[in-house]
């Protein structure tokens, strides 16, 4: 996303903020709709049919906003729930580094209590929107002493921060939808925490486990890309190509299923993300490579060659795919480290 399609988007995202859609699953007092699970497949399945892009602060309203609903003062709440709600803040999440990708306790970014506040050293990378973002929920090291899922803390950090340099980064495919993050010597208030210092990795998983609801957008926008490429391909006559087709549409119907499961909370709850995350890179690359093929080389150029591009990062996103196999087989099935 680049500043002018941001423009665009934050009258829709107002729009759907003042009605009271920008996150209906949300709580009622916090601009949301108290919608069950029900209530919530419908309105994604109603927005993906139609299309409709959601709120700009994807990962901040999916993600960030429930952890400051679980570990935030009233202050905080009061500040950030409702500008991000509306489009008017945009944020981004400080977790990677490059060394700490998908293994988050293995971060280095220090953050130094010095007075009434923290002073923070370090680096982050594969910040989602950070080039556009005005805060962010960083994840720091604050005792260096503590086994490493102990000492780390959560803080809110205004972009604009003396001594915060972003540097946009483009992909392969021409984006640049993320950026690294330097902060040298960058000074916040206590006031920043969020939740108590040294419990960020707690803070990590609330924050994780609030992203069931968001599984159910993977299979749709699957689901839209599917049918726009049946559209194109018109009858296929290669056997092989149709089972090939078969099996994509067999991977996305299953992707449904585990999503009202995950979001019933069926299943185990530690993994239901896991298993979404590696059914979702698996059926997107998938699809990718089946589309190419089946274009032939009319597939090698527009969109279809841009979405086999885009569809690579699928099993690194949201964590590798040899971390969730690893959560999966020690959380569900009780296999040893």
């Amino acid at each position: 996303m680049d500043v002018a399609t941001l423009e665009v988007l934050r009258p829709w995202n107002r729009a759907l903020a003042d009605a009271g859609w920008a996150a209906p699953a949300w709580p009622s007092e916090h601009g949301g709709r108290d919608l069950d699970v029900a209530g919530q497949l419908e309105y994604l399945e109603e927005m993906s049919r139609r299309d409709a892009p959601g709120p700009v602060n994807a990962i901040g309203v999916s993600n960030i906003a429930p952890a400051i609903m679980s570990w935030g003062t009233p202050a905080q709440q009061a500040r950030f729930l409702g500008p991000m709600l509306r489009g008017d803040e945009i944020w981004s999440q400080g977790m990677s580094e490059p060394d700490a990708g998908s293994d988050l306790a293995s971060l280095r970014t220090m953050a130094v209590a010095d007075g009434d506040g923290f002073v923070i050293t370090g680096q982050k990378t594969w910040n989602s929107l950070g080039h556009l973002a005005d805060w962010c929920q960083l994840y720091v090291r604050t005792d260096t002493a503590a086994p490493k899922h102990k000492g780390i803390s959560c803080l809110i950090v205004d972009m604009r921060t003396p001594g915060i340099e972003v540097r946009p980064l483009q992909t392969m495919t021409g984006d640049s939808s993320f950026a690294q993050v330097f902060l040298s010597d960058v000074r916040v208030p206590v006031s920043s925490l969020l939740g108590p210092v040294n419990e960020g990795w707690r803070v990590a998983m609330t924050t994780l486990s609030h992203e069931r609801a968001g599984v159910a957008k993977l299979h749709l926008a699957l689901g839209r890309r599917l049918s726009r490429l049946r559209d194109e391909l018109g009858p296929i006559e290669d056997p092989v190509l149709r089972n090939r087709m078969a099996a994509v549409h067999s991977r996305i119907a299953c992707m449904r299923w585990m999503t009202e499961r995950a979001l019933a909370g069926g299943g185990h709850v530690a993994t239901t993300g896991s298993l979404a995350k590696l059914a979702w890179s698996r059926a997107e690359q998938e699809l990718a490579a089946f589309a190419v093929d089946a274009l032939g080389m009319s597939g090698l150029d527009g969109p279809w060659a841009h979405f086999l591009c885009l569809a690579r990062q699928a099993s690194i996103a949201g964590g590798t795919t040899e971390i969730n196999r690893n959560i999966v087989a020690e959380q569900a099935l009780g296999l040893p480290r």
